[in-house]
């Protein structure tokens, strides 16, 4: 597929994503609706993997880049967060491992689901 395709689907998922936070009652954030919008549309087969290989592997080798702004903005707060070093510290070390733990499970899951899919494929 056209890279300009690829690209006109990611962002236009982020589109809806935005407007469907901003219909929301509550905050949450469009990203989080756009991953969650993106994932159903895979899962579905609305959307073909194939479709946004080539932009959405762009994305993922340039992941370093995005997180720049990021870094700037906790240096710019470093005198807030070293005033609640303790609290961030402790935080980071016991969430850290659970993350782990999540995306392991997540991993493991859906490698047991493919395989399942696969063995009734060819049965």
């Amino acid at each position: 597929m056209n890279i300009m395709a690829e690209l006109a689907i990611i962002f236009g998922v982020c589109l809806i994503s935005e407007g469907i936070a901003a219909l929301l009652p509550v905050a949450f954030p469009a990203s989080v609706i756009a991953l969650l919008l993106l994932g159903l549309l895979l899962f579905s087969k609305i959307i073909n993997p194939e479709n946004i290989r080539r932009f959405s592997g762009f994305l993922v080798a340039n992941m370093a880049f995005f997180f720049l702004p990021a870094c700037v903005g906790v240096m710019e707060h470093a005198p807030a967060i070293l005033g609640q070093l303790v609290p961030f510290f402790l935080i980071s070390c016991l969430t850290t491992p659970v993350v782990y733990f999540v995306t392991a499970w997540s991993v493991q899951w859906l490698i047991r689901l493919s395989r399942e899919k696969g063995a009734k494929k060819h049965a």
